[in-house]
């Protein structure tokens, strides 16, 4: 958690506007942070470690979603201009994320089919509106 704190300040060092980037990072924290949490709490996921409230996804949940923040107005800069691939994307590679984790034994897929599709279908939303937001708040480059 603390080498995460220092990427994300040192990221937000390296920036243009690091206000418009940090509104950007927080509003994927929130979103990513519910979603995980509902995935936990209706029981389609359930993680093998740092569970602190059995209802909400694990305290390392937030870094993930921050890291991948930071990296949306760089690495996905070419995305904003396709956001139906954006969807596309999110929803393969979201799940396959995810099923990477469960190799690492971070976590279980509850009910398989029910929870790949859900976060099939989550990922084909969140990507898309994460790069809608970036385009709004990008810190990275001066508009």
């Amino acid at each position: 958690m603390l080498v995460v704190i220092v990427l994300v300040a040192v990221h937000l060092g390296l920036v243009e506007r690091p206000l418009e980037e940090c509104k950007l990072l927080l509003s994927v924290l929130v979103m990513g942070g519910l979603w995980d949490s509902l995935l936990v709490n209706v029981g389609l996921l359930e993680y093998t470690s740092g569970m602190v409230v059995s209802w909400l996804a694990p305290y390392w949940i937030p870094a993930l979603w921050l890291m991948f923040a930071a990296q949306v107005n760089v690495t996905y800069e070419w995305l904003k201009s396709r956001v139906w691939l954006a969807a596309l994307l999110g929803a393969v590679a979201g799940p396959l994320s995810f099923r990477a984790g469960v190799s690492l034994d971070a976590l279980r897929f509850v009910k398989p089919v029910l929870s790949v599709s859900a976060l099939s279908l989550g990922w084909a939303v969140l990507l898309p509106l994460i790069i809608l937001l970036s385009r709004r708040w990008n810190g990275v480059r001066a508009s």
